[in-house]
């Protein structure tokens, strides 16, 4: 199957690979060279950074607490 690269350096993966591989929007994908051939596979599944964080800042008050407080009280 062909496919072209975009001014940008994008391609487009056709349906049928993408169906049969079960890369869905979203999925990170990685590359590589390898013999003089471009490789591609799904990136192996671990845990999204930002979930790694989420949570782990406790604030008094909780978010509208800790901006009044920047802001100078929120007193208007």
């Amino acid at each position: 199957m062909k496919t072209w690269v975009s001014e940008k350096g994008q391609i487009t993966i056709p349906k049928a690979l993408r169906d049969k591989l079960g890369i869905r929007p979203g999925c990170v994908l990685d590359f590589e060279e390898k013999n003089g051939a471009l490789v591609g596979r799904k990136a192996e599944e671990g845990e999204d950074p930002v979930a790694a964080v989420t949570g782990i800042v406790s604030l008094e008050g909780g978010v509208d607490g800790y901006l009044d407080a920047v802001r100078g009280g929120g007193d208007g």
